[in-house]
């Protein structure tokens, strides 16, 4: 009894041992995790350029309190990690017991712990690896990852114990734990605590998650507007939108958006009843803050293809590449005012229920990257009535071929046919209520002297990126109206471009410059209604912008003899959570 009572004292520093190491590699994938870390945002400048975040709609995760979003970072971290893996664990079965560190197919006689490995692993047969012979020493390790090993190893001990082999721990081996033992009491204990707090954090989490697929994405936005031009009917207002994305995967690949939206917005009122200011937070389904689902579409891949499913909600800029960084943020508060400025008019040109999907060609790596984007929405695709409904209403019928040369340069070419029922506008979004267009001047809007009329749209989009400090965007539309009642054919036309100073007197920071003429009826007889605008977006924290900005227009409404301009002040704070 006292002899075997000794092999298990003495083993107890083997235990000892292997927890030591373990805890070494705990701390030097923490040190390695750090130093990834740092080198990431060091060398992250600007967010991708529009051909490639089109795909998914980002939004970036703010933080208002930064102790709170700190624990809560910790507490994703701590969920993704046992989620990992748990996933592991399901492909692999478990960790399984190896007998010489040659099996090892990452363990290289160079790294730092070998020979101790080497000791564990050929002396005591008291490591445990994974089934497809890694060791996996440079990563952090989760507690169940540990409990395995420590578990593997005191399988090992009572092997050995049971066996009684002699000469089991040498002397010296005794000598060199107990000197480790009390070299890293201090890094043990509060390893053992920040476990403790880890689990007890992780199951407060496991007790309280609101879902293990869906994850809460939101934005608010206030806008202080006036417009200072001559024949300003218009009062300052203090005006607000907040959308609340939910966004769930069912694979991990794809992604169901259910977005909830409400705001108090109105446009401000324009000569010849146009809303050529429109900017981006004018957008909401609501001017009273009432809430409701203004998105709910679905992005899943299939093969080297991205497919998009809007059942109400959708536009063009969902799914397809708008060639515009920086001004382009999905309406969203973090790019250009206006509804002009941020993406061309040819992808305002209907929206709302259908579907869309683009076709990769290119094996990606920075090269020359082709696809090919297709979609058809329809803005009365739920109304059953006579001429509406998803095929007998409006709708809008997308083809556009993206060519994307490395991470420079991006250019594109779309095609759009619509038709649209009579009293309906050209540049309505989806929005089948609207009576003045989200974009352009009244007469671009209707065309067809309240008849039904086809549409057949033309445009071209690039973008150029001379050094990551510099973003040059443009893009030229020109529509061909043909009406179906007596002279009500047209033709409209616009054109705009972008210049884009990411990162400009901080990181995060964008200054926009942007010029151009908002969608007109060619031949008429007023002046062009050119658009000029510019802002600054600053980065205040990770989650809070303020971006004021100036919106200057001539010849609104593009009113004969009319010479009145516009001069829309704003100052918009985005709060990103």
């Amino acid at each position: 009894m006292s002899h075997l009572l000794w092999k298990t004292l003495a083993l107890s520093p083997v235990v000892l041992g292997v927890t030591v190491l373990v805890s070494a590699r705990v701390l030097a994938a923490e040190v390695a995790d750090s130093s990834e870390d740092i080198k990431a945002k060091a060398v992250q400048t600007e967010a991708p350029i529009a051909s490639n975040a089109s795909i998914f709609i980002q939004t970036e995760q703010p933080k208002v309190n930064q102790q709170l979003v700190a624990q809560k970072t910790d507490n994703n971290q701590v969920l993704e990690e046992i989620n990992r893996y748990s996933s592991e664990s399901k492909n692999q079965n478990s960790l399984s017991q190896v007998t010489s560190v040659s099996q090892f197919s990452d363990v290289q006689p160079t790294d730092w712990a070998f020979q101790a490995l080497q000791s564990l692993v050929e002396r005591y047969g008291c490591i445990a690896g994974y089934p497809n012979s890694t060791y996996r020493g440079n990563r952090a390790l989760t507690r169940y990852e540990f409990a395995a090993g420590l578990n593997a190893c005191l399988d090992r001990v009572n092997e050995l114990i049971a066996t009684a082999t002699a000469d089991l721990v040498k002397k010296e081996d005794l000598a060199t734990l107990q000197r480790l033992q009390e070299e890293f009491s201090a890094e043990l204990a509060t390893l053992r605590g920040r476990v403790d707090a880890v689990e007890a954090r992780t199951a407060e989490l496991e007790a309280h998650q609101f879902s293990t697929t869906t994850k809460l994405v939101g934005e608010a936005i206030f806008a202080v507007t006036d417009n200072f031009g001559s024949n300003d009917n218009n009062n300052t207002v203090f005006q607000d939108r907040v959308r609340l994305d939910l966004q769930t995967s069912f694979t991990g690949k794809d992604t169901l958006h259910t977005r909830l939206a409400t705001g108090n917005a109105i446009g401000l009122a324009l000569p010849g009843g146009t809303f050529e200011g429109t900017q981006t937070f004018n957008l909401s389904p609501s001017t009273n803050n009432s809430v409701f689902i203004d998105w709910l579409s679905y992005y899943f891949p299939l093969g080297n293809s991205q497919v998009y499913i809007a059942a109400t909600g959708g536009i063009h800029s969902d799914y397809v590449p708008t060639v515009n960084p920086y001004f382009e943020d999905y309406d969203g508060g973090n790019g250009a005012l206006s509804t002009f400025a941020s993406e061309s008019p040819i992808y305002r040109i209907g929206g709302g229920a259908g579907a869309g999907v683009n076709l990769a060609f290119g094996k990606g790596g920075g090269g020359f990257e082709p696809s090919l984007t297709l979609g058809y929405l329809a803005s009365q695709a739920n109304n059953p009535g006579i001429n509406t409904g998803l095929l007998e209403g409006n709708y809008a019928a997308l083809g556009q071929l993206n060519l994307k040369v490395g991470d420079r340069f991006t250019l594109a070419a779309t095609y759009v046919h619509g038709y649209h029922n009579g009293g309906t506008v050209l540049f309505d979004a989806g929005s089948a209520s609207t009576t003045t267009g989200v974009v352009g001047t009244a007469q671009a809007n209707f065309v067809g002297a309240g008849n039904p009329y086809i549409s057949n749209s033309y445009g071209l989009e690039a973008a150029f990126k001379p050094s990551d400090k510099i973003s040059i965007s443009g893009f030229a539309v020109y529509s061909d109206i043909t009406g179906l009642g007596a002279n009500d054919n047209g033709q409209v036309w616009s054109y705009g471009a972008g210049l884009a100073l990411p990162d400009f007197g901080k990181k995060g920071n964008v200054l926009g410059l942007f010029a151009g003429v908002e969608p007109y009826v060619g031949g008429n007889a007023g002046d062009k209604p050119y658009h000029f605008e510019g802002f600054y977006k600053y980065r205040v924290t990770d989650n809070i912008s303020i971006t004021p900005g100036v919106i200057w227009l001539t010849n609104p409404g593009q009113i004969a003899g009319n010479n009145d301009d516009a001069i829309i002040g704003t100052l918009r704070t985005t709060f990103n959570f």
